[in-house]
């Protein structure tokens, strides 16, 4: 496969997962900033103050941003590094709080995207090391 098309699949596959990724991301903090009170009590549940909704839907949102805008490269890593963060911490207080269910596996949903989408953000870091020669 010629390089030229080679990087076409790389953007198609990151924009595809990165989109999918934000859009879960911006869902579930548009909740968390209204910060319902079904919210509330299912972080009672888990052991969290009411305050720590806001504010991880809020990092959410800078999250995507980071994500979204062009440039920036070490600002993505550390987005992708929160996101990863965020997504261990809600598995891991889902299964300390209420032991393993198998609903729970749908995580690897989330997981697998966020994986995918970061991959291929190195792999267009990358693209111009690819290309030489």
């Amino acid at each position: 496969m010629p390089k030229n098309n080679t990087m076409k699949k790389v953007n198609i596959i990151f924009w595809i997962t990165t989109i999918i990724f934000c859009g879960f991301m911006l869902f579930s903090a548009i909740s968390e900033i209204r910060n319902p009170e079904d919210a509330k009590e299912i972080i009672h549940h888990l052991g969290y103050p009411d305050y720590f909704n806001p504010f991880i839907g809020f990092m959410k949102v800078l999250g995507v941003i980071a994500l979204l805008v062009p440039g920036f490269p070490r600002l993505k890593e550390w987005a992708y590094a929160g996101f990863f963060f965020d997504l261990l911490g809600a598995t891991y207080s889902q299964i300390a709080t209420d032991g393993f269910m198998p609903q729970i596996a749908f995580m690897l949903v989330f997981f697998l995207v966020w994986g995918i989408s970061y991959y291929y953000s190195h792999k267009r870091l990358n693209a111009p090391l690819m290309t030489a020669g």
